[in-house]
């Protein structure tokens, strides 16, 4: 079996190690016998999208946004079709706001949006920043999800969201959600990166994408002992904090 995953705009979009979550991917891959085939989408060297069976988009600064998000739009109608067709994207921080309809910057200024999406985007100069612990709605045992986010921006939407959030901020200050989830777009905060502290989460994205190629319904078990050890000790010692 094989998985072809792209990565795009990996030398913009990349704040606090969100290429992890691609090597966490790829790892997991190989010790299951599953070939992986990587290709960076830069603004020089633009693959096809439809041939992917899963996209990464990872966070940058309002800057890298900003000069990126133009190159993004020329993907508008290739993104939309790749999440009709129910492909795994996972798209971090900046990039999750990019799919939405308005992104307004700190200095008040209007970003390019994909408009993929029903979301809305302002940012503050205070920053919303820490551990995060959230209870997934994937139906994922362990139900937790930990990461770390640091974010100006608040971004509100009425899509199912990632999870609820136990410790930490989240999508804004307000609402105690984080992240989105439709079909099998997956968008959120949590840098850190997300994948390597949360293997249940790849190993759900590892799995619906095979389930779209080969049209499987599980995975080999792998040996998770030390992942899943260190996973529930941080979020022991972040709610006993």
């Amino acid at each position: 079996m094989e998985l072809k995953i792209i990565n795009m705009y990996p030398d913009i979009l990349n704040l606090y190690g969100d290429i992890g979550n691609l090597i966490c991917i790829k790892q997991r891959c190989i010790w299951r016998g599953i070939d992986v085939n990587i290709e960076n989408f830069t603004i020089d060297n633009e693959v096809a999208i439809e041939e992917a069976d899963m996209i990464f988009i990872g966070g940058g600064s309002d800057n890298g946004q900003s000069s990126i998000s133009a190159q993004l739009l020329k993907q508008k109608k290739e993104l939309e079709s790749f999440i009709d067709d129910e492909k795994l994207i996972l798209a971090i921080c900046g990039s999750y706001q990019m799919f939405g309809n308005s992104y307004i910057d700190v200095d008040n200024k209007s970003v390019p949006c994909l408009e993929i999406f029903d979301i809305e985007t302002m940012s503050q100069r205070d920053r919303l920043t820490g551990n995060i612990i959230i209870e997934n709605n994937l139906g994922l045992e362990p139900k937790e999800i930990v990461g770390f986010e640091n974010h100006g921006g608040r971004t509100y939407h009425k899509y199912t969201p990632l999870g609820s959030v136990k410790l930490g901020y989240g999508n804004n200050e307000d609402e105690k959600s984080e992240g989105m989830i439709y079909k099998n777009f997956i968008a959120s905060y949590l840098h850190g990166p997300l994948l390597p502290k949360n293997p249940h989460l790849a190993d759900f994205m590892i799995l619906k994408a095979l389930k779209n190629r080969y049209d499987i319904d599980s995975l080999e078990e792998i040996d998770d002992n030390i992942e899943i050890n260190a996973h529930n000790t941080v979020i022991e010692k972040l709610l006993n904090q």
